[in-house]
């Protein structure tokens, strides 16, 4: 992805947020209920994918397509690092 000035605005005001609520309220206004749940789904899979479930266990779990599992897959085995550092982190965390 190209950096942009606008995408790095929008991911300091992500930074800048502290709480689970303010995330909330700030997502809220952002973007639509769909679009969180689409992203909030895409990480389910990437994290079931991780825990090496299968795309059937991980269809009975999450409400999503063999397409959408594919498209995470491919982000996560060849993409930019991203769902493993945010897996890593996830899982430190909760640690």
């Amino acid at each position: 992805m190209k950096r942009d000035p606008s995408l790095d605005r929008l991911f300091q005001t992500i930074l800048q947020l502290q709480t689970v609520d303010e995330c909330y309220a700030y997502f809220e206004d952002l973007c639509t209920i769909k679009e969180l749940s689409d992203m909030s789904q895409r990480l389910d899979v990437a994290v079931l994918l991780s825990e090496g479930l299968s795309y059937q266990k991980i269809m009975e779990q999450v409400d999503v397509s063999t397409a959408t599992i594919g498209r995470v897959s491919k982000c996560l085995n060849h993409g930019a690092g991203g769902y493993q550092r945010a897996i890593k982190k996830l899982k430190e965390n909760e640690a």
